[in-house]
């Protein structure tokens, strides 16, 4: 398993990494406490933050989240974001509390979902525009009040599986094409043809009928629909 992003560049900065498997062990919590950090800073880090660590830092946690809050809550927003059709997402910069991406709001961006935007571009957008917020939020954080989120009005994004990629044509182009959109690039899509079902890298809408446009069978490499399917 390869190492985090944000570990090999601390790493490569000389900067110390402690990397715990559950941040409510004990061991972490005294860990991070003998550091006497000012503020934490936590993005897509998967688990839920105890209280036990959210009140060590003076200026408490703040989280990084790839949606507009309260829209989208949980592991997977940015497919989850692309499978409802949203025309918009963004970031959100919260404070964290102890529940899930349910604490105040301290600063927003939003950006529109181009059109045959698929989720690994969308990720790489927001995370170039979550860093940027992200510093200019922790400049100013001790003046920022924030702002209670609207609790009735979110919705949640769950951990995507294996199975949300088993797709089936009957399901129509505009939802396929969703579809295949988000899930990349895991767990990826696939969809029945004559040589088997095959996983689909990108498709686009043309009419009623969605097409194939590059897909990739089993052991092999991706390569042009037509090419691997022919003209069926």
């Amino acid at each position: 398993m390869s190492a985090p992003p944000a570990k090999v560049a601390a790493e490569e900065l000389g900067l110390e990494v402690y990397q715990p498997t559950r941040i409510r062990d004990p061991e972490a919590v005294e860990k991070i406490r003998l550091l006497h950090p000012d503020l934490l800073v936590v993005v897509a880090y998967g688990q839920i933050i105890p209280a036990s660590v959210l009140s060590i830092p003076k200026l408490g946690g703040v989280n990084v989240h790839a949606s507009l809050l309260p829209r989208h809550r949980g592991a997977a927003p940015v497919a989850h974001a692309i499978l409802a059709g949203d025309a918009e997402t963004g970031v959100t910069i919260m404070r964290m509390d102890e529940q899930l991406d349910h604490g105040p709001i301290l600063a927003t961006r939003a950006t529109a979902i181009a059109t045959g935007e698929d989720a690994v571009a969308l990720t790489s957008r927001l995370a170039e525009i979550g860093a940027q917020l992200l510093v200019e939020t922790v400049d100013r954080i001790e003046q920022i009040t924030g702002e209670e989120q609207a609790h009735d009005r979110a919705t949640v994004a769950p951990r995507l599986s294996r199975k949300d990629g088993e797709l089936e044509w009957d399901v129509g182009a505009s939802e396929l094409d969703r579809r295949v959109r988000a899930l990349q690039p895991w767990p990826g899509a696939t969809l029945p043809t004559k040589k088997g079902r095959v996983k689909v890298l990108k498709g686009h809408v043309e009419g009623d009928r969605y097409v194939l446009d590059v897909v990739q069978l089993p052991g092999k490499r991706p390569a042009p629909a037509k090419q691997v399917l022919g003209d069926a």
